[in-house]
């Protein structure tokens, strides 16, 4: 599965957790993000491209007690499958739910993954 998310945790801030295989996936996540604005919940089709935005399914919080958000830039052939945030949450969260479960109370964030 290739996509880029980008997240914070309990004690670090906005980071990227997978890099979908780009050195600096921030221009392609700029790309994608940049004209949808600050909806808690967005989904978007950006040419081939998904852009998903959702709060954490299980409402955890950091410190400063703000909802986590997860952004994730989906890429085909999962994108293909995306037609609505409830689309993105089934087939992109249970792919990285528990990753996000072993790493968001880490005191430091992670390196980015593929």
């Amino acid at each position: 599965m290739s996509l880029i998310w980008a997240t914070r945790g309990r004690a670090w801030g906005f980071r990227f957790l997978r890099n979908g295989r780009f050195k600096d996936p921030l221009p392609t996540y700029h790309e994608v993000f940049s004209s949808v604005g600050d909806d808690p919940e967005v989904w978007r089709r950006v040419g081939e491209k998904v852009a998903l935005r959702f709060p954490d399914p299980l409402g955890r919080q950091d410190r400063a007690g703000r909802t986590i958000p997860h952004e994730f830039v989906v890429f085909p052939p999962l994108a293909d499958g995306i037609d609505s945030v409830e689309d993105g949450i089934r087939l992109v969260w249970s792919q990285v739910a528990d990753e996000f479960a072993r790493v968001w109370e880490l005191p430091k964030p992670p390196s980015a993954t593929e």
